[in-house]
């Protein structure tokens, strides 16, 4: 076993170490803070680049390395812990740790005037560490574990800024949203255990996910003839998509928001929402296993298919509506979580990953570059009282506009081209159904769309800040500027990664591919004749051009002057727009029906708490102190009345009696003498 297996644990173990020193510092420790965190990532990621090309050099030998070891012992059984590497850890570990220190950087100047920085990079920390445990782990139990501390670290800084009630409140709807979805997941696990004895992916040929404990899972049934394997998957499948914001859990995501715009960053590209789709990752055998040699996909696989479909369209058409810079990011992170767990459904690992990774970078450029603008418009985050940044901020217009193009998926030259076009190749040719696809060939026209939108509101025309304030004195400082470097940087090198990264993935040289299944990538143009592939390029092309032609027909062809103008698609359907800038009133709904019959339910468990179960008690309580009155009377004034009396009568009779045995011969003189005298008086009178 080489050592960078071995010390694997460091990776995650660092930045975690980092924030626990920086949650004893002093609030005024802002540079070492900060140091601390960015030296943990820094060092993180050369040892991610180590265990990257340890894989790298072996990923022919379709070998996973593992290392197991014992955490506690109940009985005979030992309930075992252990990090495994293999390509997909190896890849998501370069990513995390590289995404996640580009974003630190970035943090020291967005946070710089922040009174609670060193807090700030203690909770980053420590979610950056949470994340890249999730990433190394060989055990569910410890994923789980990491994945609950990316949960409550989300909570902390989602609702960073807890004086404001609204980042309070979707911290807390963040926080328990998840756990709905982690209780699938918690039962999941617990059901797995019971079945396979193991919670261990990879322990040499006993692991959960290996071939011994696939074909006993498989083999029993639940319900309607659901296999075990099935039920456990789709079970587990629930925290996925409570983490992930699949539909119907997405709601906490736009919502997340509240945060700091570099936490929004890092839980949309690199951490919390790529969790849930590397769980579908990572447990990929137990969700396709097949009884016998079945080809087709397996029930589980086709819940993640139809799940990430609706969600894909669902998130795009409600970005259509909105108006606010990173709402409109966040909804295109739903759409996009939604592509990936539909290319995980129709094509496998390879496929859903590799829009995982090149999402993570141009969705990471595009909320920092979010962040750039917010930074440069003096918080300002409604698009309608931007406009014309193009000339106040050039470098975060290019950088921004990279990401843009990556997004929509424009051809050839940015990544998200390649990547999204595998997964609609990939539902093209499901055997199930092909709606997957027309669903996802809508929501990639409607994602040119919705950007080609922001981009004209955002950074076309003549600034509409001072629309913002009507004081116009004001006016003058209220011009946009320029990011420093430091947050500039960034952004330029997301940018270089959001179109170099494309090509490790296209048909003609699908190296990332054949890197995640272990073989061997050979560049050859004639991929592109396979079946399929360039009807789906040509259509999906003709799409993303649809839609930013749509996008300038609306709102590029005549400047946007003023930021109270109401929306041209909108007045064109003034209720479905609205319906979309509501969110199709999802929110509304659940607070209608499941949160006020939560609240009802609440009402009458307080209800029977305090007249039903505490009037029994305070029943049971009055019915004990009766006793005890009755038997204090009982003894007091029966028991003790006669049984005292006696005794006293007793003794009475005892001191009476002692006073004749005192020993005094006056005394025994005068009691015969009393005795005589009236013995005397006796027989006189009987005389007479």
């Amino acid at each position: 076993m080489t050592w960078i297996v071995q010390n694997l644990w460091l990776i995650p173990a660092l930045p975690i170490l980092a924030a626990g020193i920086s949650s004893l510092l002093k609030q005024k420790s802002r540079i070492s803070a900060a140091s601390l965190a960015i030296g943990s990532m820094a060092v993180s990621f050369l040892l991610s680049l180590c265990a990257f090309a340890h894989v790298l050099t072996n990923h022919e030998t379709d070998q996973v390395l593992t290392y197991n070891f014992g955490w506690f012992q109940f009985g005979n059984e030992w309930l075992k812990l252990g990090w495994m590497l293999d390509p997909l850890t190896a890849v998501m570990l370069v990513m995390v740790s590289f995404v996640g220190l580009l974003i630190f950087i970035y943090s020291t100047g967005y946070m710089e005037h922040d009174e609670n920085f060193t807090r700030f990079f203690c909770f980053l920390a420590l979610f950056a560490g949470a994340m890249l445990g999730v990433v190394i782990a060989n055990s569910l139990l410890l994923l789980y574990m990491c994945w609950e501390i990316v949960g409550l670290t989300s909570y902390l800084l989602i609702g960073f800024w807890y004086h404001k009630p609204e980042a309070a409140a979707a911290a807390k709807k963040a926080f328990i949203t998840t756990r709905i979805g982690d209780l699938g997941f918690l039962l999941g696990m617990v059901w797995l255990y019971t079945k396979s004895g193991t919670l261990l992916f990879y322990d040499n040929g006993a692991g959960c996910l290996e071939h011994s404990a696939l074909t006993h899972l498989v083999a029993q049934t639940t319900v309607y003839g659901l296999s075990i394997s099935a039920a456990i998957s789709i079970l587990v499948f629930c925290g996925a998509a409570g983490k992930s914001g699949q539909f119907p859990l997405h709601v906490w995501l736009p919502d997340a928001m509240e945060g700091p715009t570099p936490v929004s960053a890092l839980i949309h590209a690199a951490t919390m929402v790529a969790a849930g789709v590397f769980l579908v990752a990572r447990i990929y055998p137990l969700m396709s296993a097949h009884a016998g040699t079945s080809l087709s996909p397996t029930i589980a696989l086709q819940v993640v298919t139809w799940i990430g479909a609706i969600t894909a369209l669902f998130g795009a058409t409600i970005a259509v509506g909105q108006y606010d810079i990173k709402r409109i990011l966040a909804y295109s992170t739903v759409s996009q979580l939604g592509y990936m767990m539909m290319g995980l459904g129709v094509g496998g690992v390879a496929v859903g990953m590799f829009h995982l990774i090149t999402h993570a970078f141009f969705k990471a450029l595009l909320f920092l570059g979010a962040g750039s603008v917010i930074h440069g418009c003096h918080e300002e985050q409604d698009i309608r009282r931007m406009g014309g940044l193009r000339k106040f901020m050039p470098i975060t217009f290019a950088a921004y506009t990279v990401g843009m193009l990556a997004l929509c998926g424009f051809p050839f030259f940015f990544s998200g081209f390649w990547s999204k076009d595998a997964i609609l190749h990939a539902a093209h040719n499901w055997s199930i159904s092909q709606a997957p696809y027309y669903m996802g060939a809508i929501g990639a026209l409607l994602t040119a769309f919705y950007m080609t939108r922001q981009m004209y509101y955002v950074y076309a025309g003549s600034s509409r800040l001072s629309d913002a304030s009507d004081d116009s004195s004001h006016v003058a400082h209220r011009d946009p500027h320029e990011s420093p470097a430091v947050m500039t940087a960034p952004l330029v090198i997301l940018a270089t990664c959001a179109v170099l990264l494309g090509f490790v993935g296209t048909p003609a040289w699908p190296w990332f591919q054949s890197f995640l299944e272990g073989n061997q990538a050979n560049f050859t143009l004639a991929a592109f004749s396979e079946a399929g592939i360039i009807p789906v390029m040509l259509s999906s092309s003709l799409l993303v051009f649809i839609g930013l032609g749509l996008g300038w027909f609306f709102y590029g062809r005549t400047p946007i002057t003023s930021a109270s103008a109401p929306d041209n698609l909108g007045k064109l359907q003034p209720q479905i727009y609205s319906t979309l800038n509501r969110a199709y009133f999802v929110d509304a709904i659940y607070g209608a029906t499941i949160i006020r019959l939560n609240t009802a339910w609440s009402i009458l468990c307080d209800w029977m708490d305090r007249w039903v179960w505490n009037g029994a008690v305070q029943a049971v309580s009055y019915l004990v102190l009766a006793f005890a009155w009755l038997d204090h009377f009982i003894d007091t004034y029966i028991v003790n009345s006669s049984f005292d009396g006696g005794c006293e009568g007793v003794s009475r009779s005892g001191l009476l009696l002692g006073l004749l045995q005192a020993g005094r011969v006056q005394n025994y003189m005068r009691v015969i003498g009393c005795a005589l005298v009236a013995l005397t008086i006796f027989l006189l009178w009987g005389a007479k």
